[in-house]
């Protein structure tokens, strides 16, 4: 049976493109795992990539980094987006250029620059249609990948989580639902701020992305790891109790029976069935190529 014929008739609306979450620190020099990975994924000689500064305090800076990064095997299309107001992310020459990319790309800084700026604007609204229309790959890194889903993490300190109301949570661009994807994960001690989104909604997957580490979500479905790092699941189907509606502010949260599983490069997970994805699984569903091909062929 197709899987993508099993995910219609589950009547899961399919994204035609792609979503590349990083969790940041990823390398910008040498190998380039996760960059080069994110545009093999496009089919084509000469990309056009469309950089997004929006995120950080020093965005020439920001910009200037991945602009060397994408440039340094091939001379793809690269251009930079410093859009910090509202005035701009309503820009048509803008706007024109993202409908033309093959590669939008988020860089880190603070999610919420992303949100409060690109929220609801021309731009925001014209990169939901690509990704859910086009196949074009929707990246971005640390800030940039914490903003992709509607719930976003945007504060609270891992060493004070676990503790009703110290997770700062806000609505995010919206690109995937029923996930929420925290950043420099493993190196910054962030298992128990997801934790607590989670314990408040059982149906949200936790997605935690270490550093130099990766997915690629297909279909809105399907996530393989890429990078050699680390990235955390979060899997609160099966929780069985949880104290969190019946305690008052900065109480500690119980939890009982929260699945956690961890994938690194060749693993994956299936969001819509909730399934661990071994190499095997993954190389029979072989999504990514042919979807590729089918770019490359229209």
């Amino acid at each position: 049976m197709n899987n993508k014929s099993y995910y219609i008739r589950k009547q899961h609306i399919l994204p035609k493109g792609l979503l590349v979450a990083i969790g940041g620190n990823e390398d910008k020099e040498y190998d380039l795992r996760i960059l080069s990975t994110i545009l093999s994924l496009v089919k084509k000689q000469r990309k056009n990539i469309e950089i997004i500064t929006t995120a950080s305090r020093y965005s020439e800076d920001a910009g200037k980094a991945y602009y060397k990064a994408f440039t340094k095997e091939s001379d793809h299309n690269v251009g930079l987006m410093h859009i910090t107001t509202r005035e701009q992310a309503n820009d048509i020459s803008l706007l024109q250029r993202i409908t033309a990319a093959d590669v939008i790309f988020f860089t880190g800084g603070y999610q919420l620059r992303i949100t409060s700026v690109l929220g609801g604007s021309p731009i925001e609204k014209e990169i939901l249609r690509r990704y859910e229309q086009d196949y074009c790959i929707i990246a971005g890194t640390s800030a940039g990948a914490s903003a992709m889903s509607r719930t976003m993490i945007y504060g609270g300190e891992g060493k004070t989580a676990l503790r009703k109301g110290t997770v700062k949570v806000s609505a995010g661009m919206g690109l995937i639902d029923n996930v929420i994807i925290d950043t420099h994960f493993v190196e910054r001690g962030r298992f128990s701020r997801l934790m607590e989104v989670v314990s408040m909604n059982s149906s949200i997957t936790g997605i935690g992305l270490g550093e130099d580490a990766a997915i690629v979500i297909e279909d809105g479905c399907i996530l393989r790891a890429i990078g050699s790092g680390v990235t955390v699941i979060l899997d609160g189907q099966h929780i069985k109790h949880t104290n969190v509606a019946d305690i008052d502010f900065d109480e500690s949260i119980a939890i009982e029976n929260l699945v956690i599983h961890t994938i690194v490069n060749g693993y994956g997970y299936d969001l819509c069935e909730k399934k661990y994805l071994k190499p095997d699984n993954l190389n029979k569903l072989d999504m990514v190529e042919s979807e590729a091909n089918n770019y490359e062929n229209n």
